[in-house]
């Protein structure tokens, strides 16, 4: 059960449950990847829609939180502080501010507009941490944002169990693949429910990220 429910699989929940709601509610804005953003700010400038500038700005808001959270990080590691704990915390901070920004100030017909930027840049600089406590402190379980590597990677390793591999990597490739499929399984059931939650209720469907973050800082750190 605690496979089921360690940070991992939460975190992608929130991974696809965030997209889903930014997506759906920011005009077109993925929050917690970059590379959707390059596609859609193609297509804004082509169609001529709103969103060029939230596009724009998303990449080097994502950049600098990023960084931010990496020096950020190490001084507090260097002064004996608990730089997980508190980035875990912080990462809140930022759902907890997208959500009550979009619920005051949404909906966003424009996503450019003043409001709708700050809004976006709550929720990005939420997943740009999520993104960077996962690289610097579980390196060794699969993306919890992006679907694309994991997906490839969980086929390759079916075709391997079914047609056969060493026998000495059968426990290991067996083991990887049941960690992509449960991050791929809980990403698809945030998208769902996000887009649900989102259609009946509006950004209030936001508190329940906030919820799943809240319950990742509880948690021992471990993936």
């Amino acid at each position: 059960m605690k496979k089921f429910f360690g940070i991992p699989t939460l975190w992608s929940f929130n991974g696809g449950f965030i997209d889903t709601v930014g997506f759906l509610g920011l005009q077109g804005l993925f929050t917690a990847h970059v590379t959707g953003n390059f596609v859609t700010l193609a297509a804004t400038l082509v169609f001529g829609t709103h969103g060029v500038a939230a596009k724009l700005l998303a990449l080097p808001e994502f950049v600098l939180i990023v960084a931010l959270a990496r020096i950020g990080g190490t001084m507090m590691r260097r002064r004996g502080l608990p730089a997980l704990r508190i980035l875990f915390v912080v990462k809140v901070f930022f759902l907890l501010a997208f959500f009550i920004l979009a619920v005051t100030l949404g909906p966003f017909p424009d996503s450019d507009a003043p409001a709708a930027l700050l809004t976006g840049f709550a929720a990005i600089s939420g997943m740009a941490i999520q993104n960077a406590v996962h690289r610097v402190h579980f390196p060794a379980i699969p993306p919890t944002t992006l679907m694309t590597g994991n997906t490839t990677q969980a086929v390759l390793d079916a075709v391997d169990l079914i047609w056969g591999t060493d026998p000495d990597n059968v426990a290991a490739t067996r083991a990887r693949f049941g960690r992509i499929m449960r991050g791929i399984l809980s990403f698809a059931i945030g998208c769902a429910a996000g887009a649900v939650l989102y259609y009946w209720i509006g950004f209030w469907c936001l508190a329940v990220p906030v919820t799943v973050g809240a319950s990742t800082a509880l948690l021992r750190h471990e993936p």
